[in-house]
């Protein structure tokens, strides 16, 4: 029996497996950025794009505080985010049922900490 000798190889096969590993991955990249933490966020007419976001700071409608999906009090928080580096990013998500106040009260651990590059999260809408 004689042997047949490859003059090339198809990459097309392998070039569809790889587009289909690529779209799995973007698909659940997606699901994991959104957050762990429940919340129904405020509405604005005007969102940000930006979603690289380092320290997540969430406040849920009972008033419970979570840094990076970690439960915190006031007095943690403030002693977590002074470890930081105060050019990092962070992202503050509040339910739009949560009191002014722990809003209030978590904006200011941030802003006394002096970080430079702090946002609101909200949903488009009116």
């Amino acid at each position: 029996m004689e042997e047949k000798s490859f003059d090339y190889i198809n990459v097309i096969p392998l070039v569809d497996v790889m587009l289909v590993l690529l779209t799995v991955v973007l698909t659940t990249s997606s699901f994991i950025a959104v957050g762990v933490i429940p919340l129904d966020l405020p509405k604005a007419r005007h969102t940000s794009g930006e979603s690289l976001k380092t320290q997540m700071i969430e406040i849920d409608r009972d008033g419970v505080v979570y840094l990076n999906s970690r439960p915190v009090s006031l007095g943690d928080l403030k002693a977590n985010l002074d470890e930081m580096n105060r050019k990092a990013p962070v992202l503050i998500r509040a339910d739009r049922l949560c009191h002014l106040q722990n809003f209030v009260g978590v904006l200011d651990v941030v802003k006394g900490l002096e970080f430079t590059r702090v946002s609101l999260q909200t949903e488009e809408g009116s």
